[in-house]
Protein backbone atom coordinates (compact mmCIF):
# COMPACT_ATOMS: atom_id res chain seq x y z
CA UNK A 1 0.00 0.00 0.00
CA UNK A 2 1.20 3.43 -0.21
CA UNK A 3 0.45 6.47 2.19
CA UNK A 4 -2.73 8.37 1.33
CA UNK A 5 -1.23 11.85 2.23
CA UNK A 6 -0.52 13.78 -0.66
CA UNK A 7 1.51 16.76 -0.38
CA UNK A 8 0.02 20.00 -1.33
CA UNK A 9 2.60 20.80 -4.78
CA UNK A 10 4.36 18.20 -6.37
CA UNK A 11 7.69 17.92 -7.56
CA UNK A 12 7.28 18.27 -11.64
CA UNK A 13 10.44 18.93 -14.13
CA UNK A 14 12.56 19.62 -10.50
CA UNK A 15 10.06 22.51 -9.70
CA UNK A 16 7.44 22.66 -7.32
CA UNK A 17 4.12 23.47 -8.32
CA UNK A 18 0.40 23.81 -7.02
CA UNK A 19 -1.79 21.21 -8.31
CA UNK A 20 -4.02 22.73 -11.02
CA UNK A 21 -7.03 24.25 -10.63
CA UNK A 22 -9.73 20.64 -10.35
CA UNK A 23 -7.07 18.46 -9.81
CA UNK A 24 -6.28 15.39 -11.32
CA UNK A 25 -9.62 15.46 -13.34
CA UNK A 26 -8.92 12.50 -15.76
CA UNK A 27 -8.03 10.55 -13.38
CA UNK A 28 -11.27 11.29 -11.11
CA UNK A 29 -13.48 10.70 -14.31
CA UNK A 30 -11.84 7.66 -15.42
CA UNK A 31 -12.49 6.06 -11.50
CA UNK A 32 -15.89 7.60 -11.69
CA UNK A 33 -17.05 5.93 -14.68
CA UNK A 34 -15.56 2.54 -14.35
CA UNK A 35 -17.62 2.93 -10.64
CA UNK A 36 -21.00 3.67 -12.08
CA UNK A 37 -20.74 1.58 -15.41
CA UNK A 38 -20.12 -1.45 -12.30
CA UNK A 39 -23.17 -0.54 -9.82
CA UNK A 40 -25.51 -0.25 -13.09
CA UNK A 41 -24.02 -3.51 -13.97
CA UNK A 42 -25.21 -7.17 -13.65
CA UNK A 43 -22.51 -8.06 -10.87
CA UNK A 44 -22.52 -5.37 -8.52
CA UNK A 45 -25.31 -6.76 -6.91
CA UNK A 46 -27.16 -3.78 -6.10
CA UNK A 47 -29.84 -4.21 -8.73
CA UNK A 48 -32.41 -6.71 -7.59
CA UNK A 49 -32.31 -10.19 -9.49
CA UNK A 50 -34.59 -11.02 -12.56
CA UNK A 51 -35.53 -14.53 -13.53
CA UNK A 52 -34.07 -17.76 -12.20
CA UNK A 53 -30.35 -17.99 -11.14
CA UNK A 54 -29.57 -19.50 -14.42
CA UNK A 55 -31.41 -16.42 -16.23
CA UNK A 56 -29.05 -14.00 -14.37
CA UNK A 57 -25.95 -15.93 -14.76
CA UNK A 58 -27.22 -15.69 -18.55
CA UNK A 59 -27.29 -12.15 -18.21
CA UNK A 60 -24.19 -11.82 -16.65
CA UNK A 61 -22.46 -13.81 -19.12
CA UNK A 62 -24.31 -11.94 -22.16
CA UNK A 63 -22.71 -8.59 -20.80
CA UNK A 64 -19.52 -9.99 -21.05
CA UNK A 65 -19.75 -10.84 -24.26
CA UNK A 66 -21.10 -7.67 -25.14
CA UNK A 67 -18.58 -5.25 -23.77
CA UNK A 68 -15.73 -7.92 -22.98
CA UNK A 69 -12.63 -8.87 -25.32
CA UNK A 70 -13.22 -12.71 -26.88
CA UNK A 71 -9.82 -13.29 -28.34
CA UNK A 72 -11.15 -15.90 -30.93
CA UNK A 73 -13.70 -13.22 -32.17
CA UNK A 74 -11.79 -9.96 -31.59
CA UNK A 75 -9.58 -10.62 -35.27
CA UNK A 76 -12.36 -12.26 -37.77
CA UNK A 77 -15.45 -9.79 -36.06
CA UNK A 78 -17.40 -6.81 -37.46
CA UNK A 79 -16.18 -3.29 -36.61
CA UNK A 80 -18.60 -3.46 -33.32
CA UNK A 81 -16.01 -6.17 -31.98
CA UNK A 82 -13.18 -4.29 -32.63
CA UNK A 83 -14.32 -1.41 -30.04
CA UNK A 84 -14.04 -4.14 -27.30
CA UNK A 85 -11.04 -3.69 -26.30
CA UNK A 86 -11.63 0.46 -25.66
CA UNK A 87 -15.14 -0.99 -23.84
CA UNK A 88 -13.48 -3.75 -22.03
CA UNK A 89 -11.32 -1.10 -20.09
CA UNK A 90 -14.99 -0.10 -18.12
CA UNK A 91 -15.90 -3.35 -17.18
CA UNK A 92 -15.12 -5.02 -13.97
CA UNK A 93 -15.86 -8.52 -13.18
CA UNK A 94 -16.32 -7.88 -9.24
CA UNK A 95 -16.22 -5.78 -6.85
CA UNK A 96 -12.39 -6.78 -5.59
CA UNK A 97 -11.57 -6.41 -9.35
CA UNK A 98 -13.16 -3.10 -9.33
CA UNK A 99 -11.56 -1.56 -6.09
CA UNK A 100 -7.77 -3.51 -6.41
CA UNK A 101 -8.13 -1.33 -10.49
CA UNK A 102 -9.63 1.88 -9.12
CA UNK A 103 -7.20 1.95 -5.90
CA UNK A 104 -4.32 1.89 -8.12
CA UNK A 105 -5.53 4.36 -10.51
CA UNK A 106 -6.01 7.13 -7.73
CA UNK A 107 -2.44 6.49 -6.25
CA UNK A 108 -0.49 6.72 -9.53
CA UNK A 109 -2.93 8.35 -12.22
CA UNK A 110 -3.27 11.85 -10.48
CA UNK A 111 0.57 12.70 -10.53
CA UNK A 112 1.00 11.38 -13.93
CA UNK A 113 -1.48 12.83 -15.02
CA UNK A 114 -0.53 16.23 -14.05
CA UNK A 115 3.42 15.57 -15.41
CA UNK A 116 1.57 14.88 -19.10
CA UNK A 117 -1.54 17.53 -18.46
CA UNK A 118 -5.43 16.29 -19.48
CA UNK A 119 -5.34 15.50 -23.05
CA UNK A 120 -2.68 13.53 -23.43
CA UNK A 121 -2.75 11.14 -20.19
CA UNK A 122 -6.47 10.52 -21.30
CA UNK A 123 -5.18 9.43 -24.87
CA UNK A 124 -2.61 7.52 -23.41
CA UNK A 125 -4.49 5.78 -21.21
CA UNK A 126 -7.30 4.80 -23.66
CA UNK A 127 -4.19 4.27 -26.20
CA UNK A 128 -1.90 2.53 -24.11
CA UNK A 129 -5.26 -0.20 -22.49
CA UNK A 130 -6.54 -0.72 -25.80
CA UNK A 131 -3.08 -1.72 -26.98
CA UNK A 132 -2.27 -3.96 -24.17
CA UNK A 133 -5.68 -6.02 -24.51
CA UNK A 134 -5.48 -6.61 -28.41
CA UNK A 135 -2.11 -7.80 -27.69
CA UNK A 136 -3.39 -10.41 -24.92
CA UNK A 137 -5.95 -11.14 -27.45
CA UNK A 138 -3.61 -11.99 -30.32
CA UNK A 139 -1.46 -14.36 -28.01
CA UNK A 140 -4.30 -16.05 -27.46
CA UNK A 141 -6.47 -16.08 -30.41
CA UNK A 142 -7.82 -19.26 -30.27
CA UNK A 143 -9.23 -18.28 -26.78
CA UNK A 144 -12.71 -17.96 -26.22
CA UNK A 145 -12.30 -16.51 -22.51
CA UNK A 146 -13.70 -13.24 -22.07
CA UNK A 147 -11.53 -10.13 -20.79
CA UNK A 148 -12.55 -7.00 -19.03
CA UNK A 149 -10.90 -4.63 -16.61
CA UNK A 150 -8.90 -1.34 -17.00
CA UNK A 151 -5.60 -3.69 -15.34
CA UNK A 152 -4.04 -3.16 -19.07
CA UNK A 153 -4.72 0.88 -19.11
CA UNK A 154 -2.74 1.19 -15.70
CA UNK A 155 -0.27 -1.02 -15.46
CA UNK A 156 0.60 1.42 -18.08
CA UNK A 157 0.01 4.44 -16.01
CA UNK A 158 2.52 2.11 -13.54
CA UNK A 159 5.33 1.88 -16.17
CA UNK A 160 4.76 5.74 -16.93
CA UNK A 161 5.13 6.56 -13.55
CA UNK A 162 8.21 4.56 -12.92
CA UNK A 163 10.04 6.58 -15.62
CA UNK A 164 8.81 9.65 -14.42
CA UNK A 165 8.50 9.89 -10.78
CA UNK A 166 11.77 6.92 -9.71
CA UNK A 167 12.11 8.50 -6.31
CA UNK A 168 8.40 8.76 -5.18
CA UNK A 169 8.35 6.84 -1.62
CA UNK A 170 5.82 4.79 -1.65
CA UNK A 171 4.44 2.90 1.79
CA UNK A 172 4.04 -0.87 0.67
CA UNK A 173 2.19 -3.81 2.74
CA UNK A 174 3.70 -6.93 1.31
CA UNK A 175 1.77 -10.20 3.04
CA UNK A 176 4.94 -12.21 3.29
CA UNK A 177 6.35 -9.60 5.77
CA UNK A 178 3.04 -9.66 7.97
CA UNK A 179 2.04 -6.85 6.29
CA UNK A 180 4.80 -4.93 7.73
CA UNK A 181 4.36 -1.10 6.47
CA UNK A 182 7.63 -0.21 4.81
CA UNK A 183 8.53 3.02 2.47
CA UNK A 184 10.38 2.29 -0.61
CA UNK A 185 11.34 4.23 -3.53
CA UNK A 186 8.39 4.29 -6.22
CA UNK A 187 10.89 2.30 -8.82
CA UNK A 188 11.83 -0.86 -6.32
CA UNK A 189 8.35 -1.53 -5.52
CA UNK A 190 7.07 -0.71 -9.02
CA UNK A 191 9.80 -3.19 -10.61
CA UNK A 192 8.93 -5.90 -8.05
CA UNK A 193 5.26 -5.67 -9.44
CA UNK A 194 6.83 -5.88 -12.57
CA UNK A 195 8.74 -9.10 -11.48
CA UNK A 196 5.89 -10.39 -9.43
CA UNK A 197 3.78 -10.30 -13.53
CA UNK A 198 6.53 -11.51 -15.74
CA UNK A 199 7.20 -14.53 -13.29
CA UNK A 200 3.24 -14.90 -13.50
CA UNK A 201 2.95 -15.09 -16.98
CA UNK A 202 6.32 -17.64 -17.38
CA UNK A 203 4.88 -20.17 -14.75
CA UNK A 204 1.03 -19.91 -16.27
CA UNK A 205 1.40 -19.34 -19.51
CA UNK A 206 -1.59 -17.09 -19.03
CA UNK A 207 -3.69 -19.29 -20.65
CA UNK A 208 -7.42 -20.04 -19.77
CA UNK A 209 -9.52 -17.84 -16.78
CA UNK A 210 -8.32 -15.86 -14.13
CA UNK A 211 -5.64 -12.45 -14.57
CA UNK A 212 -4.29 -11.22 -17.64
CA UNK A 213 -0.83 -11.41 -16.56
CA UNK A 214 0.26 -10.71 -20.01
CA UNK A 215 -1.68 -7.33 -20.37
CA UNK A 216 -0.40 -5.98 -17.38
CA UNK A 217 3.10 -6.65 -18.76
CA UNK A 218 2.59 -4.98 -22.06
CA UNK A 219 0.54 -2.55 -20.80
CA UNK A 220 3.69 -1.84 -18.02
CA UNK A 221 5.93 -1.76 -20.62
CA UNK A 222 4.31 0.41 -23.22
CA UNK A 223 3.19 3.42 -20.07
CA UNK A 224 7.64 2.87 -19.50
CA UNK A 225 8.60 3.36 -23.22
CA UNK A 226 6.22 6.29 -23.76
CA UNK A 227 7.12 8.22 -20.88
CA UNK A 228 11.34 7.47 -21.72
CA UNK A 229 10.54 8.72 -25.27
CA UNK A 230 8.62 11.47 -24.79
CA UNK A 231 10.33 13.19 -21.47
CA UNK A 232 13.83 11.61 -22.18
CA UNK A 233 14.93 15.02 -22.81
CA UNK A 234 13.45 16.77 -19.82
CA UNK A 235 14.09 17.01 -16.25
CA UNK A 236 12.42 14.30 -14.44
CA UNK A 237 11.29 14.39 -10.87
CA UNK A 238 14.59 13.98 -9.43
CA UNK A 239 13.71 14.19 -5.60
CA UNK A 240 11.19 12.73 -3.61
CA UNK A 241 7.96 13.01 -3.88
CA UNK A 242 5.04 12.07 -2.11
CA UNK A 243 2.56 9.59 -3.19
CA UNK A 244 -0.64 8.15 -2.85
CA UNK A 245 -1.92 4.34 -1.60
CA UNK A 246 -2.91 1.19 -3.43
CA UNK A 247 -1.83 -2.52 -3.00
CA UNK A 248 0.85 -4.73 -4.62
CA UNK A 249 -0.74 -5.17 -7.62
CA UNK A 250 -3.61 -3.91 -9.52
Amino acid sequence: MIDLRVAAGRLTSGLLRTVTSGGPLVTHTLIAACCLIFVLGPLSGLRPPQGTADAVLAAQAGYFERWGVIPNELWNGSGRVLLTPLTALFVHGSWLHLLGNMLFLYVFGAMTEERMGRAEFALFYVVCGYLALAAYAAVHATSDQTLVGASGAISAVLGAFLYLFPRARVTSLFPFLFFLPLRFPAWIVLIFWFVLQWLAVRNSGDGGPGVAYLAHVVGFALGFLYAWGRYRRADRVKAPAAATEGENQP
